[in-house]
């Protein structure tokens, strides 16, 4: 990858709130032609191999948009930061790095590397009810903590940027009606 004119990196969950990356800045931004979905079994961050939690993950779908925040990484920090992505994304490879086009808020349109789930992968998480998914939120935990807090943490970025996400919503209250 050429790091020369630096890199920028779309945040749609944990990202949002660790990024774990130094950046020059960041904004609003929209990806086309994905969803924001709690759909991929978590076995080492939320979750583990035995009780897996889930996380979300960009699930593409014809027509849909996901909002959520552009990093721009400049050129001087920019192979690390990619390589602290590919180690932090790319653990189980249940995630495919791709450039996507995304469009800023301010009208400016940017190729950045975006995290997409991998449809293949067995961790990928098709087609669960919602009830269920709050029932392995509530309960999960793994090596970064609660799944619980993983939800919570989207939940609040998410509400802070003006950024309506059903799923999340939801899950925020059904998780509320469960025992923690």
């Amino acid at each position: 990858m050429n790091y020369e004119g630096g890199i920028w990196v779309f945040g749609y969950g944990s990202l949002m709130w660790n990024p774990g990356f130094k950046f020059e800045s960041v904004h609003r931004a929209t990806l086309r032609g994905y969803i924001r979905s709690f759909c991929l079994w978590s076995v080492h961050y939320r979750g583990t191999e035995a009780a897996p939690g889930l996380v979300l993950g960009l699930d593409r779908q014809k027509d849909a948009l996901c909002e959520g925040v552009a990093y721009f990484v400049p050129a001087a920090l920019a192979e690390k930061a990619h390589q602290y992505l590919r180690e932090r994304e790319l653990v189980s490879y249940a995630y495919l790095e791709k450039i996507e086009r995304l469009a800023l808020k301010d009208g400016r349109t940017v190729p950045a590397i975006c995290y997409v789930v991998d449809k293949t992968h067995a961790q990928y998480a098709d087609n669960i009810a919602i009830t269920e998914k709050a029932r392995v939120i509530s309960t999960a935990r793994g090596s970064a903590g609660d799944n619980l807090e993983y939800l919570e943490s989207t939940s609040a970025h998410l509400q802070a940027l003006g950024i309506v996400d059903q799923e999340c919503e939801r899950l925020m209250g059904l998780v509320s009606g469960l025992a923690r």
